[in-house]
């Protein structure tokens, strides 16, 4: 409320200086002019610019048909078709061309002003002076206003789409800064779960089987169930703060995790923590990029979590194949018997599935594939790497088959499991408030549609340009050669006075010849062509003066054949 109160009053501050500055330029005209009526050519135009003005913000093509009218009262002066109120109607046709952004409105206001101009002249029948004045002058106060008001237009378009794009970028900015937040702590949560799940299931797989020692007291169990017990609950909030740190889907997680030892130390360790580990690798172990071996290190660490927490105490085959231009990681662990020895300390917990889903997700990145689930001789996970990583698509990636826990056979019951999809939208993120953006943007460069908006304003900028001065160019092209050519045949039929006295009636034209002008005055006025002659005589008009811009006496001079009858002087002015 208090912005709009605000910008109304600097609205109408700015709307009573421009009426003060034309009120001002119409009083000097009216004083200047000396004989002019006060009502008609002071109080009424200070009316119609008083209503003008304000209109010139919400109808500015009206305030300029307004103003043309004052104009229009000047063309039917006997006096002179010059007045003040031309400033007045190049300032608004300014205004015009800055507040409309578009050209055929204003256009169509300006001809059909410019067309009652010239009819306001043919129904007058005005003299050539005033013609020349609705042809020249009055075109250039309509038109070359509105160009200077258009190209204004322009100029503040494009310093508000430059500051548009400004901050356009500056909130890509943000969101890239945002984005890299979020895929650091998908690095942090993909390293918390693969590294510090892996080693605490581990711990809690050794004090299990510790637990289990004749050698113990049973205060020593006790305090092995209490730590396994520990252990269990670090797991569960382990997976709880992954869930948390989480990036949204459809991202890239941890695909930069460094990996400093190798699946063979990681069997190595599995082993001596008691895990009933076999492995094997067939074929002659080629050069494998990095990310292709942190990948295979991450789906044998992740099988194995998987594994000594779901299916504690069974057998686990481990097989890596190379082949000649793929390798074939195959994880197989024994489903327990339903009624067999489980440590219950170790069984699933809240959330099961997570890992194998970002085991699917490094994988398809990697351009191989990952298959998950039951099968003859227990819970299969199987990788298919190849030797060189490739840029997958992340459209269109076939669902696998589902996920389930390790060491759960079908019918048993267990915690529901999320299926390895392709990635969707977190319904809890907000869109992207800057469009479609390119993920492959890089940050600071112009987006797509802003570069072709941007282009576009700067494109109607320089058409605006180039038209506020070609257009001028264009009209005096059009307009300079009739001005040149009327003020020709004005100069061209003058008469001096001392020549006119010269003239003697009576006498034929052959010995008047050298005093008459080249022609006569082709534009003689109404009242001036209707004063008496003599019967059958033939009258001519020349002009007794070389002003171009005041009406002058006309002489006429009338013959009756080649002989000179009469001559007498038509005064300047209507009766």
């Amino acid at each position: 409320m208090l912005n709009t109160r605000t910008t109304l009053a600097r609205s109408a501050r700015g709307d009573a200086a421009l009426w003060t500055v034309l009120a001002a330029a119409t009083g000097y005209g009216f004083r200047d002019a000396g004989s002019a009526s006060p009502t008609l050519d002071l109080v009424l135009p200070l009316a119609v610019l008083a209503v003008a003005v304000p209109w010139s913000r919400r109808r500015p093509g009206a305030a300029v048909a307004l103003v043309n009218g004052l104009c229009v009262m000047g063309l039917a002066d006997a006096s002179t078709p010059g007045n003040a109120h031309v400033l007045s109607l190049a300032a608004l046709s300014c205004l015009l061309g800055a507040r409309v952004a578009e050209a055929r409105r204003p256009l169509l206001v300006l001809a059909g002003c410019a067309a009652v101009d010239l009819a306001t002249c043919a129904v007058l029948r005005a003299q050539p002076v005033w013609w020349f004045y609705a042809l020249t002058v009055l075109p250039a106060a309509l038109l070359l206003p509105w160009l200077a008001g258009r190209h204004w237009c322009g100029r503040r378009q494009l310093v508000r789409e430059g500051w548009r794009l400004a901050r356009g970028l500056e909130e890509r900015q943000h969101l890239v800064a945002e984005r890299a937040r979020l895929t650091e702590r998908a690095e942090i949560a993909a390293d918390m779960h693969d590294s510090l799940g892996h080693a605490l299931s581990l711990v809690a797989l050794r004090a299990g089987a510790l637990e289990l020692s004749p050698d113990l007291t049973d205060r020593d169990r006790a305090d092995l169930a209490d730590l396994r017990g520990t252990i269990a609950d670090a797991v569960e909030q382990v997976r709880e703060t992954v869930a948390v740190l989480r990036d949204p889907p459809g991202r890239d997680t941890g695909a930069g995790l460094p990996v400093n030892d190798t699946v063979e130390e990681l069997l190595s360790r599995a082993v001596a923590s008691g895990v009933p580990v076999r492995w094997e690798r067939r074929g002659a172990s080629p050069p494998l990029s990095c990310p292709v071996e942190r990948g295979m290190y991450r789906v044998v660490q992740e099988a194995l979590t998987n594994a000594t927490k779901h299916a504690p105490d069974c057998s686990i085959s481990v097989r890596i194949t190379h082949e000649p231009d793929r390798t074939r990681v195959s994880v197989v662990n024994a489903v327990p018997s339903a009624g067999g020895p489980a440590h219950t300390g170790a069984g699933p917990a809240s959330g099961v599935g997570r890992g194998l889903i970002g085991l699917q997700e490094r994988v398809t990145v990697l351009g191989g594939s990952l298959r998950t689930g039951s099968g003859s001789g227990g819970f299969h996970v199987t990788a298919v790497l190849p030797h060189r990583a490739t840029t997958a698509a992340r459209t269109g990636t076939p669902a696998p088959g589902p996920v389930t826990a390790p060491g759960r056979a079908a019918g048993i019951p267990g915690p529901a499991s999320p299926t390895g999809t392709a990635r969707r939208p977190d319904p809890g993120m907000a869109p992207d408030p800057i469009g479609a953006m390119d993920p492959d943007t890089a940050p600071g460069e112009v987006l797509p549609g802003s570069a072709e908006r941007l282009a576009s304003v700067r494109s109607d900028a320089r058409r605006r340009s180039a038209l506020a001065f070609v257009a001028p160019v264009v009209a005096a092209v059009f307009l300079v050669p009739s001005a040149v050519y009327l003020a020709w045949q004005l100069t061209t039929s003058v008469l001096p006075p001392s020549r006119y006295d010269e003239l003697t009636p009576g006498r034929p034209r052959t010995e008047l010849a050298p005093l008459l002008p080249a022609r006569a005055y082709p534009y003689p006025s109404g009242h001036a062509r209707s004063a008496p002659r003599p019967p059958g005589a033939r009258c001519e008009f020349y002009r007794s003066g070389r002003d171009l811009l005041e009406e002058v006496d006309l002489y006429r001079l009338c013959w009756s054949g080649d002989t000179l009858l009469t001559k007498d002087t038509v005064p300047a002015g209507r009766p």
